[in-house]
């Protein structure tokens, strides 16, 4: 069997994982490589064709090919060596790679350092248990939007989307434009899961109903879907009888929530916490297994692919210095805590650095509120948090006397 040894290797050509390879080059890495299953960096970016990437990293508005490529352009320019229709199978915690493709067969690559990648996926129909048989007209909103966008294929002509997450209200206005007639978008929660911008501009620009606190109970048709039954819900998300609504529609797109792919993550015995469905990381993106790093959407799901970039960087630097000998060792751990209000955090743990970027994703909006870490250490005002926009805090951690501390809560405080 074909045997490697590199440098960093990286798992996933994704947003994270071009700028996770292009970090490690720059600081020094010898034999960088980076190994995806697609036919073609850029992971999800390329049938994102909508605009809106970039605002924060470039400050300019770019549709998901314009940014993906500007990242390939770099790596093509760097000679950063990639093995594309490669499928990862297997890693371990001494950082070696089994990996296949259709030129070298099976191949194994030892890499001194890792970065984690992969991304993640969508939710399906199954993990909601909606009653019904199974059906054509039945897909998620990632599947339409490569039907449409890539394959020129229009999935329905009346559709219905459960779920507001990005890529459904996104699709919402795609498939109008192409000619659909979208009957509703349906949300079991009392706010849409989306970021605001697009509730404007894909809903309410274009009269989509927008149906809060209800979801599909039923699904009817034969060899296809013909209608969906909604419902109200009630603050256990239960449905209500009496308040089922009828909609015909020959499509349901699926837009309920991303699952980080942690799969290869827990082959190598990886500590995944159980809030983000990530590994669990320190500041510098290392997991907790020597050597290996994880960043992007494998660590948490992000609303804005700028954030997802940020923290490529951070891993391909940490994984580079560490390839080299020259990531100094953690002088002390501090836990992060999930205090009040807060439904994941990321790094769940910090050492010695003097500012770490906290990822903070809220369970609930409020109004007037206060960020808080440990008992009054540091605060941030907030006039407004809400669940579908992460809120990103850069803390100077360096500032302050933590060399007693073994834990800090990170919370979200009403302001009096």
């Amino acid at each position: 069997m074909k045997e490697e040894k590199v440098d960093v290797a990286i798992i996933g050509g994704g947003p994270a994982g071009l700028a996770a390879a292009l970090s490690a080059k720059r600081v020094g890495a010898g034999k960088v490589l980076i190994l995806d299953r697609n036919k073609e960096l850029g992971g999800i970016l390329f049938q994102c064709i909508h605009n809106g990437f970039g605002l924060h990293r470039f400050k300019e508005d770019l549709t998901g090919p314009e940014y993906a490529q500007r990242f390939i352009d770099e790596v093509k320019e760097m000679k950063i060596e990639v093995k594309l229709e490669t499928m990862v199978m297997e890693i371990n915690s001494s950082r070696e790679i089994l990996a296949t493709n259709h030129k070298e067969g099976i191949f194994r690559v030892k890499a001194t350092s890792l970065v984690l990648a992969m991304g993640c996926r969508e939710r399906t129909r199954e993990m909601l248990s909606i009653p019904g048989v199974r059906l054509a007209g039945i897909l998620t909103a990632g599947v339409a939007q490569q039907w449409v966008n890539l394959e020129g294929y229009l999935p329905g002509k009346e559709v219905v989307i459960l779920g507001s997450g990005d890529i459904g209200l996104i699709m919402a206005r795609r498939l109008t434009l192409e000619g659909a007639e979208v009957k509703a978008v349906v949300e079991m929660m009392p706010y849409p899961g989306g970021l605001i911008r697009n509730v404007v501009q894909c809903l309410q620009d274009f009269d989509i109903p927008l149906l809060l606190e209800r979801t599909v109970t039923f699904i009817y048709g034969r060899n296809r879907v013909e209608a969906v039954t909604v419902a109200k819900v009630d603050a256990k998300g239960e449905s209500i009888p009496g308040t089922e609504k009828v909609i015909p529609c020959d499509t349901l797109l699926l837009s309920v929530g991303l699952i980080p792919e942690n799969e290869l993550s827990s082959l190598a015995r990886i500590e995944i916490d159980s809030s983000t469905g990530g590994p669990v990381i320190d500041e510098r993106m290392q997991t907790s297994v020597d050597g290996i790093f994880a960043c992007g959407n494998v660590v948490q799901v992000h609303d804005l692919v700028d954030y997802v970039s940020q923290q490529g960087e951070i891993a391909g630097k940490s994984a580079a210095l560490y390839a080299l000998g020259k990531l100094k060792p953690a002088k002390r751990i501090i836990k992060l805590k999930r205090g009040r209000n807060i439904r994941f955090l990321t790094p769940q743990r910090i050492s010695d650095q003097e500012k770490v970027t906290l990822f903070i994703r809220v369970a609930n909006p409020e109004q007037k509120v206060k960020l808080r870490v440990g008992e009054g250490i540091i605060e941030q005002t907030k006039p407004l948090v809400r669940p579908n926009q992460m809120v990103v805090w850069t803390v100077p951690f360096g500032d302050f006397k933590l060399s007693d501390l073994r834990e800090m809560e990170v919370s979200v405080i009403r302001e009096k």
